[in-house]
C-alpha cells in the first residue's frame, strides 16, 4: 500500500505509542559514500503502523514495533515487538514474527535494540513494581534452553539506581568499547519538557548509572531516538529543530574518539528526509544501511564503504 494513502489515525498510532550526509571522513574508522535515496523495506511493512526498525549486529534480523494484529494485549495493545529474519545481508527479510510474552505485554512495547548473545534492550510502558515512569528501558535475553527471560527494568534515575526518568524513554543504543559500555537514549529527562539525548555508563556490577545529557547534541526542540554506530563515533537521531525538511528529520554527528564531544549535528538531506516525520533512525552493524520509520512504514537507505578506508 502506498503510504500516502494511509489514514491519519493509522499513521499517528505508532507515533503516540512510541510518544521517531556526508560524515566527516577523519571522524570515522571507515569512510563511506553519501546515503542513497531511501526506499520501502521489502516484505516487512503491513497495513498497520510499523516503526522503530533496527538490525541485529549480524544484519540477519530486523526488529520493529508494530500495531499489526497478534499483540499480547489484543486490540487494545498499543504495539508489540516483532522480528523478521533473512538468510544473508543481500536477501530480503521474511515476514516478521511476533515476539512472545514476557518480552511483549499488554502495554506499549517498542524501540527494540538487539545485541549479540541473544540479548535485547527495549522500552515498555508496562505497569510493574519498580517502574519509573511513562516508558522505561528494560533488558532481557533469549536463553536457548528456557526461552525469553523476564525483562529487567534498568532502574530509576531519581533514586540513583539507573537511567530511567519519570517521563518516557526512547531508543536505547548500546555501545560496547574497551573503555566501557555506554547506553544512549532520549527522554524528557529532568525538565519533563522536550526530548533530549542522554548517556549512561554501565557500572562494574552490570547496572547503569544515572544518565547525563549529551549537551552538544541537544536543542530547545525535540532531539530524540538516537542510535550510535558500533565503534561509538557516529550517531543518528530524529529532531524537529528548525531548518529541516518537515516534522522530524534525521540528523547525524560524529567524533574522532569515544571521549570526544560530538560534532555539530548535520541534517541528512533529501535522500532520506521529507516533509513527513522520519523517526527512530538506526545504523546497521557494518554502517552500510540506515533504517527508519516514516508514515507508518519501514524505510531503508544505503551507502557504500570506500575501499581501503578502515574497519
Amino acid at each position: 500500500m502506498n503510504p500516502s494513502h494511509r489514514s491519519p489515525a493509522r499513521v499517528a498510532a505508532i507515533g503516540v505509542a512510541m510518544l521517531a550526509l556526508a560524515i566527516p571522513a577523519a571522524a570515522m574508522g571507515a569512510h563511506f559514500s553519501a546515503w542513497g535515496p531511501a526506499a520501502l523495506e521489502p516484505g516487512v511493512n503491513s497495513a498497520q503502523a510499523d516503526g522503530c526498525p533496527i538490525e541485529s549486529p549480524d544484519g540477519l534480523s530486523l526488529y520493529i514495533a508494530s500495531t499489526r494484529p497478534g499483540a499480547v494485549g489484543g486490540a487494545s495493545d498499543p504495539n508489540d515487538i516483532w522480528v523478521a529474519h533473512r538468510t544473508s545481508k543481500d536477501a530480503p527479510f521474511a515476514a516478521p514474527q511476533h515476539l512472545p510474552a514476557p518480552v511483549n505485554s499488554a502495554a506499549a512495547d517498542f524501540c527494540p535494540t538487539p545485541l549479540s548473545g541473544k540479548r535485547l534492550y527495549f522500552v515498555s510502558a508496562r505497569a510493574v513494581a519498580g517502574a519509573c515512569g511513562a516508558g522505561d528501558i528494560y533488558r532481557t535475553r533469549n536463553n536457548p534452553a528456557s526461552g525469553w527471560q523476564t525483562p529487567v527494568n534498568l532502574g530509576c534515575n531519581a533514586s540513583g539506581a539507573g537511567p530511567n526518568f519519570t517521563g518516557g524513554e526512547f531508543s536505547p543504543s548500546i555501545v560496547e568499547t574497551d573503555a566501557g559500555t555506554l547506553l544512549f537514549f532520549s527522554s524528557t529527562g529532568l525538565d519533563g519538557l522536550d526530548q533530549d539525548i542522554y548517556v549512561s555508563v554501565m557500572r562494574a556490577d552490570g547496572t547503569f548509572a544515572p544518565a547525563t545529557a549529551v549537551a552538544e547534541l541537544n536543542t530547545e526542540y525535540n532531539d530524540q531516538m538516537p542510535n550510535v554506530s558500533r565503534d561509538g563515533r557516529e550517531i543518528v537521531f530524529s529532531s524537529d529543530r528548525p531548518g529541516g525538511a518537515g516534522a522530524f528529520d534525521v540528523y547525524t554527528a560524529s567524533r574522532a574518539a569515544i571521549g570526544d564531544a560530538w560534532s555539530t549535528a548535520t541534517n541528512l538531506g533529501s535522500n532520506v528526509n521529507t516533509a513527513a516525520a522520519e523517526t527512530r533512525p538506526s545504523l546497521s552493524g557494518d554502517g552500510e544501511r540506515l533504517h527508519f520509520g516514516r508514515l507508518g512504514d519501514i524505510w531503508v537507505s544505503g551507502r557504500d564503504r570506500i575501499a581501503g578506508s578502515g574497519d
